[in-house]
């Protein structure tokens, strides 16, 4: 859940190592800290705080000077957000340096054998207790300091991306991977080391991707070695054409990623199902699922494992998945699958969905599923991510990068290709007639225009959003294919504004919630028109009779809501089992702009990383 980078060519490290930080600072922003080599010594700053509180910091006090150089922005896992907390950390010695994004779970152990041998410990975190030992074997062992990580890393349990450096080594770093991404980009003379491409983008498209319990030593002029850390066999590096460009990963013009994110779901989800809908002819076409088509049609059910927001994108596929295609379909908290003891067979399909391809309970619940003779298919973003390689399957959502910690059109896409399988199986199962295939074909190709003039109601909703900034509590409330999106709306809302929200099934308010009710509870309602619909008014009514606030996402023209509620966003009308991917669209720009109205810092929420890679 931290970020790395690294550099060793050419080049000087510094502004290399500095930016590349600033890019990755969505994955951890509690602090940051940057090693350098000026030729004599590794010099290290490191503080509390975020990536331009370094650059203060470090330009004051240290040399920039150098060719090879480490960073690390952190999410804090062992030991609170300080600056002896932060990374690198230096060995007892002041000779090797580490960074480490994971955790290292029997590091307690580690630290009382090393303490009885007089090591002393300045910081809380697991990561100082890894580079002594580290050390400790190089001097007892009498090895060089990649073998001296490689037999360390085998004593060590939990999940792990290092950079180690040793100032008697200037002209190499050694890296490793369990459990937590660590790519390699490849130029001439020179190698830039990272969380994923975008730090180096600019320099190369040339990228290598650690595997799991791979690690890699990296020399100006020898290059770069890869071996199994297990069984020290030698690895060929696989290097890869990366498709991602400058552009993407940059504002453009916008105040935030989040909001940027936001308006480029159109774009997104065309990108998604671009070579994969063919609305006219009637096909959906996914080798993916073309090709394992029998594993779905002749599953006995459908095991759906996901966190966070994806989670929900498997709520809106469970009632896709039963009503369109006739498919069981559970839908499982990937935290939670993996420590019980799940009844998963060679029947099952199991769909795994990230945004990052990297989430750790995810990547769990894969190899648990794998072991139980399960076919798995992968639903993520990032192209060569770990769940894209663990699966038997999948499909890209080609989202793009979405540097936002609070997930938005990461949400729509996923949902966008769960629909296609969804209706792909319904029509191989006929479950689905001619016509309403091709009516869904065509309703679901017209959702990007949908948004777009979803969209084009920010100027009503920052109105609404200024009204209701102040409030403590809001409730979420959706029935049918919406009640996921009334869960997923107030989980943005809590993620950057620090409100708190919860979402309910609306027939479930009068179970309990509805005590909360009075004049200052705000109560966001998803009464869009489907069969529900009757149902939904209901619920409004009886809020409305106890002073509640009513704003009420509702389909365009509607008469009924708009003189019961508060305030109404309308959206375009489509089928039932596409409304998610339009009443989702006010809810993100509502909790947006309430959380920018609070003075929240928006893409980097407070103790929330983009991708957990951690336990």
């Amino acid at each position: 859940m931290c970020g790395i980078v690294g550099y060793i060519g050419h080049r000087e490290a510094y502004p290399i190592v500095l930016e590349g930080l600033k890019r990755l600072e969505y994955r951890g922003y509690d602090s940051a800290g940057i090693a350098l080599y000026d030729g004599k010594n590794i010099n290290v700053s490191k503080t509390k705080g975020k990536v331009a509180d370094l650059q203060k910091r470090l330009e004051s006090e240290m040399s920039t000077a150098g060719n090879v150089g480490i960073g690390h922005t952190r999410w804090a896992t062992h030991g609170v957000p300080n600056d002896v907390n932060s990374h690198p950390h230096y060995s007892n010695s002041g000779d090797l340096v580490i960074i480490h994004n994971g955790i290292i779970e029997n590091y307690a152990s580690i630290k009382t054998e090393l303490t009885n041998r007089g090591y002393t410990f300045k910081s809380d975190t697991d990561t100082e207790v890894l580079i002594n030992l580290i050390e400790d074997i190089k001097i007892k062992e009498k090895v060089k300091l990649g073998k001296a990580v490689q037999i360390a890393l085998n004593q060590v349990v939990g999940a792990y991306a290092i950079a180690v450096m040793d100032k008697n080594k200037p002209d190499e770093i050694v890296i490793a991977r369990l459990g937590s991404p660590l790519a390699v980009g490849v130029g001439e003379n020179e190698y830039f080391i990272a969380s994923d491409a975008s730090p180096f983008i600019e320099y190369t498209k040339q990228a290598i991707y650690l595997e799991d319990e791979e690690m890699a030593v990296i020399r100006i002029k020898k290059g770069i070695k890869i071996r199994k850390i297990k069984d020290d066999s030698l690895v060929a590096p696989y290097v890869q054409e990366l498709q991602l460009s400058l552009e993407q990963i940059e504002k453009g013009g916008y105040e935030h990623f989040m909001l940027k994110e936001i308006h480029e779901q159109p774009e997104a989800i065309r990108d998604t199902y671009r070579g994969r809908l063919l609305a006219n002819e009637g096909i959906i076409r996914m080798a993916g699922i073309d090709d394992n088509i029998e594993k779905f049609t002749q599953a006995d059910k459908i095991t759906i494992v996901a966190c966070g927001t994806s989670w929900h994108a498997g709520l809106v596929a469970e009632y896709i998945f039963e009503d369109l295609a006739r498919i069981p379909v559970e839908v499982e908290y990937a935290s939670e699958f993996r420590y019980r003891n799940p009844v998963i067979t060679n029947k099952d399909v199991v769909i795994a969905i990230s945004q990052s391809g990297e989430t750790a309970d995810t990547l769990a619940a894969i190899k648990l599923a794998k072991q139980n003779g399960a076919f798995v298919f992968g639903v993520c973003n990032v192209v060569g991510s770990s769940i894209a390689r663990e699966t038997h399957a999948g499909a890209y959502t080609h989202a793009g990068p979405e540097i936002g910690v609070a997930s938005t059109k990461a949400f729509t896409t996923q949902i966008t290709v769960l629909t296609l399988i969804a209706l792909k199986l319904a029509k191989v199962k006929g479950n689905m007639s001619n016509s309403d295939f091709h009516h869904h074909l065509q309703e679901l190709e017209l959702i990007p225009e949908k948004i777009e003039k979803a969209l084009k109601a920010d100027a009503h909703i920052q109105i609404v959003a200024k009204q209701y900034k102040d409030a403590k509590n809001s409730l979420y409330l959706g029935r049918g294919y919406n009640f996921p999106v009334a869960l997923e709306g107030a989980l943005k809302l809590k993620e950057i504004s620090y409100i708190h929200a919860e979402g309910y099934p609306a027939a479930e308010m009068k179970h309990g919630p509805i005590a909360l009710i009075d004049e200052q509870m705000p109560v966001y309602v998803i009464a869009v028109n489907n069969p529900h619909y009757g149902k939904v008014v209901s619920n409004i009514e009886e809020i409305k009779s106890r002073s509640g606030k009513i704003i009420g996402i509702v389909t365009e023209g509607d008469e009924e809501v708009k003189e019961l509620a508060d305030h109404v966003i309308e959206v375009p009308n489509t089928l039932e089992s596409l409304t998610p991917l339009l009443t989702t669209i006010p809810l993100q720009l509502l909790s947006y702009h309430i959380a920018v109205m609070l003075d929240r810092n928006v893409d980097q929420p407070r103790n929330l990383a983009k991708s957990v890679t951690v336990e």
